[in-house]
């Protein structure tokens, strides 16, 4: 049974650069909305989404937390009937946790972005906003931290017009900036907000004051024509100056929004504790519903047609684990969006992805680590089910209906490190733990060198590998050395070629027959792996022909060239043959290793590396040095730019380079000198530097 009408349901995301005050704002968000009785501090360490012992110590998110809360708009009355249910998603800000944000928007209906008011729009703002526009998410924008020295709310308004989008459109003004921001002007309303009490918990309307009136009148007009724009009827009743009311602005407004054609602009200081009950008020108002979204695509199981699953109760069951976690006290906790459908308690469902049937023991609906044990989750909602052995992006269905969920896409790890137990016991603790946590996070990779018996830990950057060891030394107890990160380098070819390999072996008894022609050619930077199946007239039975490509895959994982994994790869089966009795998967499966890799060998083989963007801030007089020390690292400046007294230099700089970046920059502009790195693409590396790496790996 529903608790609130699917109407009054809010699936929201809060998502930001680093430090731009995801969490300050949550916590703020929680005590509001009465989850919390305490206003969690990241200074003090006690905020409620960052739960996590390294969080804590840190001051940054690393793992997306899902908290339920509810919230009545302040203008209403404190009824059943107007109480919002809100399921808020506090995600990471540093782009090596961005696998925590890409599978948080995957099953998000909405999302505020929170800006630094000093800084504006930063790297990562741009990254997580491209990554919204991937998933079509309607969101709308906070500008947080107006009480810092610098603050400016035209500046980032600005920013994000330039850089974001042109449709953003400011809804409320601050009073006052730095230590003078007192609150904000309610620009529909053209009321004054004037935020009281020890925590900022009662919200007051007030006039205008004077000294604002003018500039509030022409941000509302150009509010009011932006939203006007949207609607036929109210762009009628502007031309021919009829008064518009609050409600029909919010309507229309609501409707652009949610159709990604205007961004409301709110403005405050969450640590403040100004601002925040705006923004829960706009959640309700102007972010969407579970039946405002389109229907969620998916794929029958059996035919692989296309379909879609609608947010209807009645509908068959849909659901998508999107975040597994180990929780210490309950075990496994497999988040999970249902779309349509209603998860039910002690029912069986369907794993389509991997072919199992799961019994639903326990549902839980969590605020951060706590747990609140639920009956059932209906379309629309977002809960954690407990102890079932699902991986992130796999689909939980109905049986009788099976179909698979569109995937969740993460990028593949670009830095990797060795790891060693110290003792036996360690080593069968190590297993645990790594297998756990590759479960959790779909960018954390682990392998087993074949020649040496090392075992290689792969992540997103140098934070993530070490976050990832020192969860295995506390969570697990393991006992373990950890070599310095190294970069994952690729291998591709450059040209087109042939391969073969007639696999022939006697050895008395049954032979081994396989024989197999292969084209291979290089595709698109990014592309990865593509296999063609061309094979007409048997020539090669039908289930031969999946060996095939696994030896194939094998060989793309050893390389040719310094053993690194070979990408952006099509390889087309044509042509081959076989032996009525000899012939097996095994002799096939060596087939397509060894044409793979005689073809590959003769395809100009090549080293690859990653290139990350690295974008620096640092006062104007180190502007040269940092400079200087970018181009010495094999960088490319891509564009610099001013703000304020501070100079901003965007580039692409090989990983390689870049370890140890943060105590050089430190050095150079003593202490004042802030980077952000994210892998930008695949590049070849030059000759001379692929000879070192070819020599450092024999």
């Amino acid at each position: 049974m529903r608790s609130h009408p699917i109407e009054k349901y809010r699936n929201i995301g809060i998502i930001a650069h680093i430090d731009a005050g995801k969490t300050t704002t949550t916590e703020r968000v929680l005590f509001y909305t009465g989850v919390s009785h305490k206003v969690g501090n990241i200074d003090e360490g006690d905020t409620t989404t960052d739960w996590m012992e390294q969080e804590r110590e840190r001051g940054i998110t690393i793992v997306s937390a899902a908290v339920t809360c509810f919230w009545t708009p302040t203008a209403l009355p404190k009824t059943n009937e107007n109480q919002y249910f809100i399921n808020l998603i506090d995600t990471p800000g540093h782009i090596d946790f961005t696998a925590e944000v890409i599978r948080s928007l995957r099953v998000l209906d909405g999302a505020v972005v929170v800006f630094d008011g000093v800084s504006g729009v930063e790297p990562q703002s741009e990254t997580v906003w491209r990554q919204a526009n991937d998933y079509n998410v309607p969101r709308m924008c906070f500008i947080n931290k107006l009480d810092r020295m610098g603050a400016s709310f035209v500046n980032s308004l600005d920013s994000i017009h330039k850089k974001l989008t042109p449709n953003a459109v400011a809804m409320q003004i601050p009073i006052g900036l730095e230590a003078d921001h007192q609150g904000s002007v309610d620009l529909l309303l053209m009321k004054a907000l004037y935020f009281k009490g020890a925590n900022g918990e009662i919200m007051e309307e007030a006039e205008i004051p004077d000294n604002l009136k003018e500039e509030a009148e022409n941000w509302r007009a150009k509010m009011i024509e932006k939203i006007v724009a949207e609607d036929d009827v109210l762009m009628e009743k502007y031309l021919e100056g009829k008064e518009i009311a609050v409600d029909e602005l919010r309507t229309v407004l609501r409707k652009a929004t949610i159709a990604g054609k205007l961004v409301p602009v709110f403005c405050g200081s969450a640590l403040k504790n100004k601002g925040v009950q705006p923004v829960l008020d706009a959640v309700c108002y102007y972010l969407p519903n579970p039946l405002d979204i389109p229907p969620v695509k998916a794929h029958e199981l059996k035919t692989g047609n296309e379909v879609q699953r609608k947010t209807d109760d009645n509908e068959p069951l849909a659901a998508l684990a999107f975040k597994v976690a180990t929780d210490p006290y309950v075990g496994s906790l497999v988040y999970v969006r249902v779309y349509s459908g209603v998860l039910k308690k002690g029912t069986y469902v369907y794993n389509s992805s991997a072919d199992e049937k799961q019994r639903i023991g326990r549902l839980v609906r969590m605020h951060s680590n706590d747990r609140e044990e639920i009956e059932e989750l209906p379309a629309g909602d977002i809960g954690a089910i407990v102890g079932i052995s699902a991986k992130t992006a796999q689909t939980l269905c109905d049986e009788s209906n099976p179909v698979i969920l569109e995937k969740v896409e993460f990028p593949e790890p670009v830095i990797q490190a060795k790891i060693e137990a110290k003792t036996k016991e360690d080593q069968e603790k190590m297993s645990v733990a790594l297998h756990k946590l590759t479960e959790e996070d779909p960018t954390f990779k682990v392998k087993k060198d074949q020649e040496t018996g090392e075992t290689i830990i792969s992540g997103m950057g140098e934070l993530h590998l070490e976050i990832m060891v020192d969860r295995m030394r506390r969570e697990f107890k393991v006992n373990l050395d950890s070599g310095r990160p190294q970069v994952a380098y690729r291998e591709t070819i450059k040209s087109e070629t042939e391969g073969e390999c007639k696999y022939v072996r006697q050895s008395g008894g049954k032979g081994q027959y396989g024989h197999v022609k292969i084209k291979v050619k290089p595709l698109e930077r990014g592309k990865g792996f593509e296999f063609i199946d061309e094979i007409k007239g048997g020539v090669i039975p039908r289930e031969f022909i999946k060996p095939v490509e696994q030896g194939i895959k094998e060989a793309l994982d050893k390389g040719v060239v310094a053993g690194y994994p070979i990408t952006d790869v099509s390889v087309n089966l044509y042509d081959g043959s076989y032996h009525e009795v000899d012939s097996s998967e095994a002799a096939f499966k060596i087939a397509g290793s060894i044409a793979f890799k005689d073809a590959a060998k003769a395809a100009n083989p090549v080293i690859l590396e990653p290139i990350m963007k690295v974008d620096v801030t640092m006062p104007t007089e180190y502007f040269g040095d940092v400079i200087g020390d970018i181009n010495s690292r094999r960088g490319r400046i891509e564009d610099t730019q001013d703000s304020m007294n501070l100079k901003k230099i965007n580039s692409l700089v090989p990983l390689a380079n870049m370890f140890g970046y943060m105590t050089t920059l430190r050095s150079i502009t003593q202490g004042r000198g802030t980077f952000i790195m994210q892998f930008d693409h695949y590049e070849e590396v030059p000759a001379n530097i692929a000879k070192e790496i070819q020599e450092a790996r024999n």
